[in-house]
């Protein structure tokens, strides 16, 4: 099973993104340089119910991806909240899922006092769990 490191920062941000809209689906893109440093970039939701769902802007995505290449950064994570599921990928984020190579990761703000982050890598139907180092 692979491990991916986890700094710190990008977690909390995450979480703290996920905190902040607790009735939404939160979601971005997380980048990677060569240097291994990481930056974090939301996208907004632009899902009908993203209570339930989450669309990226296809805007901003296209901007975000722009930059991660202009930066000689690489794609190496997209994340999303759960506000009220567990932090799984749903039947939707599996068939929506189209970065085979990048990370998807899931905060699930359904747990009482404990907030559950969880990693996984998606290719067509197959979903594995990966385990974080934080």
């Amino acid at each position: 099973m692979h491990t991916y490191k986890l700094p710190r920062n990008i977690v909390n941000s995450i979480l703290t993104l996920a905190q902040s809209k607790t009735e939404q689906e939160v979601c971005g893109l997380i980048s990677q340089n060569n240097k291994q440093q990481m930056a974090l970039i939301p996208i907004p939701n632009i899902a009908a119910d993203s209570e339930k769902f989450f669309e990226m802007d296809p805007s901003s995505t296209i901007s975000a991806m722009k930059s991660i290449r202009e930066n000689d950064s690489e794609l190496f994570a997209i994340f999303h909240s759960h506000p009220h599921t567990p932090a799984y990928p749903s039947k939707t984020d599996i068939e929506k899922a189209g970065y085979p190579e990048a990370l998807y990761l899931i905060v699930s703000l359904n747990t009482k006092g404990v907030l559950e982050l969880k990693g996984f890598k998606i290719h067509g139907d197959s979903v594995v769990n990966i385990d974080l180092v934080l």
